[in-house]
């Protein structure tokens, strides 16, 4: 089922993308393209080569391949890359914000991702009014404290005199 009465465009596109911070209407390898901080995110090919270029996980890109949906598509120059095809005429729009917003993640800096999370890493989406759960930015690993240290056997710093 597809939440569109028409097909999805560029401007379609644009317009999902230009609610996140920092998104700028650029060109990238010669095509149209989104790009944040500097960094692309998002690229239409050229109309001989059709298609919307997003950056996702392998895991992502696999899952959307196997799905079967003819909205999802690569070739050969993409095998092994974090990036999926994207049919704009038969994709689903709210999968499709879905896309860009995690394309977004990936190039933006762990600051500039910091401004779309909320408790649980969940951002309000402007343009459906529906939670996107997303991973959490937070998940880093930091050093041991000393009081860990000490508790977790690890090496105890020495006490200055």
């Amino acid at each position: 089922m597809h939440s569109k009465s028409r097909s999805t465009t560029w401007d379609d596109v644009i317009a999902i993308a230009q609610r996140l911070p920092q998104v700028e209407v650029s060109t990238w390898y010669g095509t149209p393209g989104l790009k944040v901080a500097g960094k692309g995110f998002a690229r239409l090919r050229t109309e001989a080569e059709g298609g919307l270029v997003l950056m996702c996980s392998l895991d992502e890109k696999e899952r959307l391949l196997e799905s079967g949906e003819p909205a999802y598509y690569t070739t050969p120059h993409y095998d092994g890359f974090g990036s999926i095809i994207v049919n704009l005429s038969r994709v689903d729009r709210d999968a499709l914000r879905e896309l860009i917003v995690e394309s977004w993640r990936i190039k933006a800096s762990p600051k500039l991702r910091a401004t779309l999370t909320g408790p649980g890493g969940a951002w309000l989406s402007a343009t459906s009014q529906t939670v996107l759960s997303l991973p959490s930015t937070r998940a880093r690993t930091r050093k041991p404290s000393p009081t860990t240290r000490a508790t977790t056997g690890r090496k105890r710093k020495r006490a200055r005199t």
